[in-house]
């Protein structure tokens, strides 16, 4: 909710711009403080790094803002959740991870609830290819997650899970200056006190903390079960639309999130 209420107001650069120098800032701090220092990049990591920019942060944001200035936060939020199949599908070719039968059918479990929700309930809908330039914004940026979560992989044999994204956020936020400049950085002044918020809240909140957790859980379980947890992002932006927007909780809504929970509880099983 907070990227669509900025979206109306802030350029889709400028607003990528403001959210990563504020987490870069925090994240330098914490890399700092948790490592002792900020690790020098070896050569072979510069390329890696700067891919994990380039996906996780220029991109992912500028069709993220572009994608939430024409359709709703909570659509937006389910489209994001179709990310599991495509991580869980390209670890399977890349990394070799296994999958069996339960999380099979726990990866197809929770997409279907994503589809039940995204459609309303009326799978017609997809069919008949109603989807307009907002969704397939969104898309794109799914397809910018799945790489940086998967590159993530490789680059966390050499790197931490903090240093990598600490670096990532660096390097896109020096990706998103010019841009940003060019769209109109400089209006930053005029911005709202609601405006600085938002920017605030996905710097820290939906950056440094949403960024760390993700690549320690990447670390720990695996790109396709970590990139699961994802499901959960739709459920919670329509909740919280539900309670602080007084959004309609409607049937496909709840079919949907059960679906979307009984996907991601079997895929984590042991």
């Amino acid at each position: 909710m907070a990227g669509r209420s900025l979206a109306q107001n802030v350029g889709p650069f400028s607003a990528a711009f403001f959210r990563f120098a504020i987490a870069s800032l925090f994240l330098i701090f914490l890399t700092w403080k948790a490592e002792g220092k900020l690790t020098v990049l070896k050569k072979r990591q510069i390329l890696p790094v700067l891919l994990l920019g380039l996906t996780g942060v220029f991109s992912y944001n500028l069709f993220f803002f572009k994608g939430l200035k024409l359709i709703e936060a909570s659509r937006a939020a389910i489209i994001i959740a179709n990310n599991p199949i495509l991580i869980a599908l390209f670890s399977a070719v890349f990394f070799k991870e296994k999958l069996n039968s339960l999380k099979i059918t726990g990866i197809l479990i929770s997409v279907s609830g994503a589809i039940v929700v995204i459609s309303r309930g009326n799978l017609f809908e997809i069919l008949q290819g109603n989807l307009g330039l907002g969704e397939f914004y969104i898309f794109l940026c799914v397809l910018s997650w799945v790489i940086f979560s998967l590159l993530g992989k490789t680059v966390m044999a050499d790197l931490s899970p903090l240093s990598s994204v600490t670096y990532s956020a660096l390097t896109g936020t020096i990706l998103l200056f010019a841009p940003a400049l060019r769209e109109g950085l400089a209006d930053g002044i005029y911005y709202s006190i609601s405006d600085w918020w938002n920017i605030f809240y996905l710097g820290f909140f939906g950056t440094v903390l949403g960024f760390v957790w993700f690549y320690e859980g990447i670390n720990q379980i695996g790109p396709t079960r970590a990139g699961l947890f994802i499901n959960f992002v739709p459920i919670s932006a329509i909740l919280l639309a539900a309670l602080i927007l007084a959004e309609p909780l409607t049937l496909s809504l709840l079919i949907g999130t059960l679906l979307v929970s009984t996907g991601v509880y079997l895929t984590n099983r042991p």
